[in-house]
């Protein structure tokens, strides 16, 4: 196989759109370095799928990641992966007709999103549904494999392949240059700060079970936990009547111990507020959340299982495995925390650039889709 002309596409929303919106820029820039990464030399450019007007302003270097808007990479490419913005029926044939391969790549969990608008009527299609037939194939990344690909496939009429998941530390890196200690994990202290980041938007990481670990590690433990933060939940606290009866159910609330915050981001929370961070997820086993807190070196308590090496691991919704867990790194974790941070980075590796194998595998896949 020659180096390829590859296009990623983003969907720009300003014109100095920060990184940590959400994951799709990050996904579309982890990406992008793998492919880049290849001994055979692919060029790969950003495809802005929107008017905003392409500047200096963007959180990355443009002359290692150049950005271009869609219709100059319209007969400019051998590949474009739709995977940050969408592409209309119209710049699809057109793509087609210049001998494009189009890749529709899935990195989110897309049938709980539609099932959840569904069921309790949170809008999803204003302008009405439009699902793209022209795909030659569609790349899944494994964590949202169980519960969306046979549904992907099934509506867009194409093929689906679950892809290995890609990471790169450099945008957490440069965010947090500036901040004390790097904003990693700093030991010593002998009651612990908790943090739970759930982004309690749907029910694929939702902060209830988190909550419910740090419970039962406080009626066993007080003196090891100084507070319980919870973030992105001030929504739930000040709204939901539900959400308040079961809290004052837990003794870590009724002591004054936790609090309900809103959204922060992981870097400058963690840097500022925590010493452990404890996870849950339902059918989504893999996220850059805990590639983040571990790569920082905090000790995290998770229930992730296809990074079961990495943090303190769980099984399922155990929550007493889970206390376990939180109570063994609160007596212990600081004894070796120089130790668990080297390892954490070195398993996170694997799924960066730096792994030739991974490199290797992505050009595999390209080989494939241009033979297919």
């Amino acid at each position: 196989m020659k180096a390829l002309r590859i296009g990623i596409t983003i969907g720009l929303r300003s014109p100095d759109e920060s990184l940590w919106v959400n994951g799709i820029k990050q996904n579309a820039l982890n990406l992008a370095c793998v492919l880049q990464a290849s001994p055979l030399g692919h060029r790969v450019q950003l495809v802005n799928t929107t008017d905003v007007p392409i500047t200096g302003q963007l959180p990355w270097d443009l002359k290692t990641f150049p950005v271009v808007t869609l219709e100059a990479a319209l007969k400019d490419l051998d590949v474009l992966i739709e995977l940050g913005g969408g592409i209309s029926e119209a710049h699809s044939l057109q793509l087609k007709a210049a001998g494009t391969r189009l890749v529709s790549y899935c990195c989110g969990s897309e049938y709980v999103v539609v099932l959840e608008s569904i069921l309790f009527g949170r809008p999803l299609w204003p302008n009405g549904v439009y699902m793209n037939r022209h795909y030659d194939e569609i790349w899944v990344i494994p964590q949202v494999a169980n519960n969306s690909l046979s549904f992907i496939q099934t509506l867009r009429r194409c093929p689906a392949k679950v892809v290995p998941f890609v990471w790169d530390p450099r945008w957490l890196e440069s965010s947090v240059a500036a901040l004390p200690h790097g904003a990693r994990y700093q030991p010593g202290r002998a009651a612990k700060r908790l943090a739970v980041m759930e982004p309690n938007m749907d029910v694929v990481k939702a902060c209830i079970y988190p909550i419910l670990i740090a419970e039962a590690a406080f009626r066993a433990r007080p003196e090891l936990i100084e507070f319980l933060n919870v973030c992105s939940a001030k929504h739930l606290a000040e709204q939901s009547r539900e959400f308040q009866l079961l809290m004052f159910q837990l003794d870590i609330v009724n002591a004054g111990k936790a609090t309900f915050l809103g959204r922060y981001d992981t870097a400058n929370f963690l840097g500022e507020h925590a010493d452990a961070v404890i996870s849950n997820q339902w059918d989504n086993p893999l996220n850059y959340f805990y590639f983040d807190v571990c790569w920082l070196g905090y000790p995290l308590v998770h229930n992730a299982g296809m990074c079961k090496e990495l943090g303190y691991y769980y099984e399922g919704n155990d929550v007493e495995a889970g206390a376990r867990q939180l109570l063994q790194l609160l007596q212990r974790h600081d004894d070796a925390a120089t130790e668990y941070a080297a390892r954490q980075r070195e398993l996170l590796r694997a799924h960066t650039a730096a792994n030739p194998e991974l490199v290797a595998r992505y050009d595999e896949l390209l080989a494939g889709l241009l033979t297919g």
